[in-house]
């Protein structure tokens, strides 16, 4: 259950976020005609992914990461 738990979320953002990148971003380029409007779903993306990343990640500076709970 640990394993699925870290792999379902993985693959499945992997499989629709990676996976339809080329062509959701042939398909903005396309709507557009801007080569470069097809370079704002990345990097949207990636802020999402940064943004969330910060809000749920604990911080670990000075913890002691040996330490028996």
């Amino acid at each position: 259950i640990r394993y699925t738990s870290m792999s379902l979320p993985y693959h499945i953002g992997n499989g629709w976020f990676g996976g339809l990148l080329p062509a959701t971003g042939l398909a903005i380029v396309a709507q557009t005609g801007n080569m470069y409007n097809g370079l704002w779903y990345p990097i949207i993306f990636a802020l999402i992914t940064f943004v969330v990343g910060m809000m749920f990640v604990k911080e670990t500076k000075d913890v002691d990461i040996y330490a028996k709970d």
